[in-house]
Parts: structure tokens; C-alpha cells; sequence
């Protein structure tokens, strides 16, 4: 197992539960953690592998990891010892992968992780502003795992073992692989090629929309993309693991600790946040534009109530606990059911439908009684002095909810002071390009929150995540937003300009300037300056006091 971290055992690292999960399988896994990248001698450290390499790029994309939205290079990463950047390189899933080619040219790689997954198709690179081939052709792997990967990974072990040579493990979903056209599958969907979509704007987003409505697990189709050459084939996702494959996952032995030699080093800074922390589910159906999960995790599922709690036990006998467990969430904490009936019989709905936007829909199945019902059972354990929830509270979820009990613990018991939500923006124009509920929603989530809190006798507040400079977004709108805040009293810790980052509608808006479902036109702002400046709005504490406002503005 090759990993673009520092080595971290703990769930939220999938390093650590891929090699968790294969050495549960029986295999004896050797961790290759931040190899150096200058040439290959770290990738013959522990021998020649028997069955191959399994590599990863990292928990965050590398790319995004060493270069912030402005292109700069960041000093710090909080996935490395000491919290020092350097130790991986630029997309460092396609160099972990031709490195290992080079150490044994002839033993399969299996290349995985969100790094590979987002760039599985031929996309837009923001760092190059151009166009590049599918990953499998540029690193030269033989398989690419995309989404979270277990099932995957078991079943081609399995058959490395069994020795069927990697060429012919070409049936397993949740993979893709390059082909020639004599060996593609009998039926598929095919998209428009890596130089079409290269040269040809529209054909992107074409290809775009195609591979966002074959992403479901029950109504996804294989996928066919030409590359230069040979032909991406991506297969139809893996089944998300079910309820009792989960918890099987989350009970494996994990230390929950970074490895001892990052001691001297000053440890591993991610583990801050996600030690005393539980994931109790996968995915997200919210379906926002400019996130990844729709291309990576999908609609996901839970872990069931008595595995979440035996975790909690575990966590209350470490030397380190102090009675805090930071987190029961997940990529929106508050989803404890599939978003409707006729999502597990028929998939998500295809061309762009949000179940939660622009409003909540009618066959949504909105509970939280079972999510209510682990939070006090974790809250009663021996040891545990407070159970905060510090991943993301999908609001307008919340607030479709006719039963308000979950929204009074939450404000009685859950909110360590600050609770963190993602309105986004406040601009109409901008929310719908984004995938998020009017703001509408969020000025009545706001209220009941205060008004709450106020009754439950806390001081408590809300802080709000805020992006500027999405597609669609104009410099009238970075206004209306800094209006909207001072006028709401609110004051932002930050707001964060879009990133375009591989395998989402949001980055094929910034590149084509076209909606993939409508393909009609979308205003994109390109401009580092226009950029800094719709961001400055929104940070302005008082948008009508000129000399805070910056010289683009004025």
C-alpha cells in the first residue's frame, strides 16, 4: 500500500483502512507512507510484493494540498509530519505510480483514492488550464478503484492471489481500464473523446453530464471515453457497503494513532480533528454542484446504531480522551436514511435534480429519530462529558423536519459555542448555479437556532461557510452577499474562493462557461483580480465603509 500521508491508523485515513481491510483478509501488507519521489529505490524498501501495489494519492488532492486557489504554494500540510509541506509530489498518484512501474515493471498497480477517482475521465486541470487524458493513461496503471473502494480492492486481491493475470480483471465495478476497440463491453454509453472534449467546449460538457447520470450504483451505465490512443472504460460503480459491511469495516483494529517515528517530528496535525471523532455515515445525496462526493462517494450509506456506540465505548478507555468526542457525522451528519424510496429502487434522479434544492422534494424521507436516539445513547456512556457535532448539519434537511426535538438537543447539547453551516452564498442567481437552496431557507434555519438557544439559556452562534467567485456568481453578487452580512450581523471566519477541482459540475462550468444540463451560457469570472476582489467583498465586515473595501472595488 502506497499512501500520499504520513501514516495515521484511524478510519478517517484510507490508507489505513485498505491496508486494515486486506491484512483482515489475510494478506500481509507492507505501508509505503510518503515515499521519496526522486526515483524508485523507496518503492523496493520492504522486497518485491508478491501479488502488486495498491496506491493512493492521499485524504486530499495533492494538488490542492501543495497550491491554494491563487496558485501559490502553500508553506503547510496537515497530512505530513510536523505539518510540513514537501514531503509528496505534484499530483503525486501518477508519480507514485510510475515509480512503482519502474521499480517492478512487470506487477499489476491498482491505483485508487479521490485523486485518481476525480480524474478517472479526461478533464480540466485548473493548475495547467488545460484539458488532460484520463489518469489511467497518464500514470500507466492497470486498474483504477474509483469511490471509496472495499469491495474493489477485496475482489481483485482475491484474484491476484488466485493468480489471473491483471489484464483479464476487467469485470469488476467500481473500475475502470484502457482497452482497444476490439475488447470493448457489448453495450454501453460512450462520451466524447479526450481530444474532442480537448478542443470542443460543448462536447465537454456533454461528456460531463453523461458521467454525472451514470454515477448511481442501480440505474449507472458502463461508460466509454476514448483516450489518445486506447479507450477508458469505466465499469458501473461498486455497491456501497451495506450496513453490517460497514460496521465489520469501522470494528477493525485501528490504533486511532499516527505512527510512532512522526513522534520526533512533531506528530501529524490531521489527526487533531478526526481522533476523538466518529463517522457514522458515507456519501451525500445533497448534490451540491461544486462537490466531488457525487463522483466519488455517491448517495453512501450508514453504519448501524450499536457499532457507532461500541465505537464511542472503545474511544473512552484511550489514554488521551478527556470526555470530549468531537464529532458523530459525516459528509452531512444529519442524513440517516437514503433520501427517498424510489432512490433504492430506481437510483437517483438523473439531469441535474437536487433533492433538497431549489426545494425540498415531496418523496424525501426526512427523520431524525434514529440519529437522535445514537447522539443519547453516546451521551450516557461512562466517560463522556460532552458530544459535539462539528461535520456538516444540512440545514434545510433540518428544517423539513415537522418534529423539531433533534433541532432542540442539538442547540441543548451538540453545539460546542460556534455551529458550522454551509449557506454558501444569498445571491438567488448564484445558489441555483450551485446546487443550494434559496436563502430563504437559511434566514428561517438562522432564526429558530438563535431563538432556541436563547430559550435553552446559551450564548451560541452560527458560522456560516461562504464561497465566492462560483460560476455564475458576478461582482453584483460578492456585494449583495457582504449586504446580506452586515446587515445579519454576521461575521464569516472566512470565505473561500471556488477552486476548480477535477470531476465536478462546478469545474465544467469555470472551463466551458456552459450549464452541462442546459448548456446554456454561465457567467464565469476568470480574473485573479475580479476573483480577489468578489472574496474581499464578502470578507468586509461593513461593506458601505469605502477604505475597507479593495482598490478594484472602488
Amino acid at each position: 500500500m502506497v499512501g500520499g500521508d504520513a501514516y495515521v491508523d484511524h478510519p478517517s485515513f484510507g490508507t489505513a483502512i485498505i491496508s486494515r481491510l486486506l491484512e483482515a483478509e489475510g494478506y500481509k501488507v507492507g505501508v509505503l507512507a510518503q515515499p521519496r519521489y526522486s526515483d524508485c529505490e523507496d518503492f523496493k524498501r520492504f522486497g518485491r510484493p508478491k501479488y502488486g501495489f495498491f496506491i493512493g494519492g492521499g485524504n486530499v488532492d495533492s494538488m490542492v494540498s501543495h497550491y491554494s486557489v491563487a496558485k501559490i504554494p502553500r508553506a503547510e500540510d496537515e497530512y505530513s509530519p510536523g505539518g510540513i509541506g514537501g514531503a509528496r509530489p505534484d499530483r503525486s498518484a501518477t508519480v507514485y505510480t510510475r515509480l512503482a512501474k519502474e521499480a517492478y515493471p512487470d506487477l499489476p498497480v491498482i491505483l485508487g483514492g479521490l485523486e485518481a477517482s476525480l480524474r478517472r475521465f479526461a478533464h480540466y486541470d485548473y493548475w495547467l488550464d488545460t484539458v488532460l487524458p484520463s489518469i489511467a493513461e497518464d500514470s500507466g496503471a492497470d486498474l483504477i478503484s474509483f469511490g471509496m473502494g472495499e469491495h474493489q480492492t477485496v475482489e481483485i486481491a482475491r484474484r491476484l492471489a488466485a493468480g489471473e493475470p491483471v489484464e483479464s480483471i476487467t469485470d469488476v465495478d467500481g473500475t475502470c481500464y484502457l482497452t482497444d476497440f476490439d475488447h470493448l463491453p457489448e453495450k454501453y454509453v460512450e462520451c466524447a473523446g479526450f481530444r474532442k472534449v480537448a478542443s470542443d467546449k460543448v462536447a465537454y460538457a456533454k461528456a460531463c453530464r453523461i458521467q454525472m447520470d451514470n454515477q448511481d450504483v442501480v440505474s449507472g451505465q458502463i461508460i466509454v471515453q476514448k483516450q489518445s490512443e486506447k479507450y477508458l472504460v469505466q465499469n458501473i460503480p461498486a455497491k456501497p457497503l451495506v450496513r453490517w459491511e460497514l460496521d465489520k469495516v469501522y470494528a477493525l483494529p485501528y490504533t486511532r494513532r499516527y505512527h510512532p517515528i512522526y513522534e520526533s517530528m512533531g506528530g501529524v496535525p490531521a489527526i487533531r480533528e478526526v481522533q476523538f471523532s466518529i463517522i457514522q455515515n458515507r456519501g451525500c445525496f445533497g448534490g451540491c454542484n461544486f462537490c466531488a462526493i457525487q463522483l466519488h462517494q455517491a448517495a453512501g450509506h450508514q453504519r448501524s446504531a450499536d457499532s457507532i456506540v461500541a465505537e464511542a465505548e472503545r474511544m473512552t478507555h484511550e489514554p488521551d480522551f478527556k470526555g470530549y468526542i468531537h464529532d458523530i457525522g459525516g459528509p452531512t451528519a444529519n442524513f440517516r436514511f437514503p433520501s427517498c424510496r424510489e432512490q433504492m429502487l430506481r437510483g437517483m434522479c438523473n439531469g441535474g435534480k437536487h433533492c433538497l434544492a431549489p426545494t425540498t422534494c415531496s418523496h424525501m424521507i426526512v427523520d431524525h429519530s434514529d440519529y437522535l436516539k445514537i447522539l443519547r445513547r453516546v451521551r450516557e456512556l461512562p466517560g463522556v462529558k460532552k458530544v459535539f457535532i462539528r461535520s456538516g448539519i444540512r440545514f434545510d434537511y433540518l428544517m423539513a423536519d415537522p418534529d423539531d426535538t433533534f433541532f432542540k438537543e442539538l442547540v441543548e447539547y451538540h453545539v460546542s459555542g460556534q455551529l458550522k453551516v454551509a449557506p454558501e452564498h444569498c445571491a438567488p442567481n448564484t445558489l441555483a448555479y450551485m446546487g443550494k437552496p434559496p436563502i430563504e431557507t437559511f434566514n428561517k434555519f438562522k432564526d429558530k437556532f438563535y431563538e432556541l438557544s436563547k430559550k435553552a439559556g446559551k450564548k451560541q452562534y452560527l458560522v456560516p461557510y461562504l464561497m465566492s467567485s462560483h460560476p455564475g456568481s458576478t461582482l453584483k453578487d460578492a456585494v449583495y452577499l457582504a449586504e446580506y452580512l452586515y446587515k445579519n450581523h454576521m461575521r464569516p471566519e472566512q470565505v473561500q474562493d471556488f477552486y476548480p477541482t477535477p470531476g465536478t459540475v462546478s469545474t465544467c462550468m469555470f472551463y466551458t462557461g456552459l450549464d452541462p444540463y442546459t448548456l446554456k451560457p454561465v457567467f464565469v469570472e476568470k480574473t485573479p483580480e475580479a476573483r480577489h476582489c468578489s472574496a474581499h467583498c464578502c470578507n468586509t465586515t461593513n461593506p458601505a465603509t469605502p477604505k475597507r473595501w479593495s482598490r478594484p472595488c472602488s
